[in-house]
């Protein structure tokens, strides 16, 4: 088993706002804000980026909904 971590909790593992990654990555804190949420729709390059900036290789960061994410993990605990 993989174990990976959301791309929310990659940011602040790296210590930085919203505000910060986004103006770093050249986005607008929003479309970070929407990767939080459903990161299956970030372009590669953001994805190579993103894994530069946080010190995480991206086979380490849950690139999907958060909600399934989340749904995963507490179908495994249940186990």
């Amino acid at each position: 088993m993989k174990i990976q971590i959301t791309l929310e909790a990659a940011r602040r593992n790296a210590g930085y706002t919203q505000k910060e990654a986004a103006g770093i990555l050249g986005v607008h804190y929003q479309t970070l804000a929407a990767w939080e949420q459903d990161s299956s729709n970030v372009p590669y390059a953001e994805m190579v980026k993103i894994q530069g900036l946080y010190h995480i290789p991206t086979e380490f960061i849950f690139f999907g909904n958060r909600n399934e994410f989340i749904r995963s993990i507490r179908e495994r605990e249940a186990v």
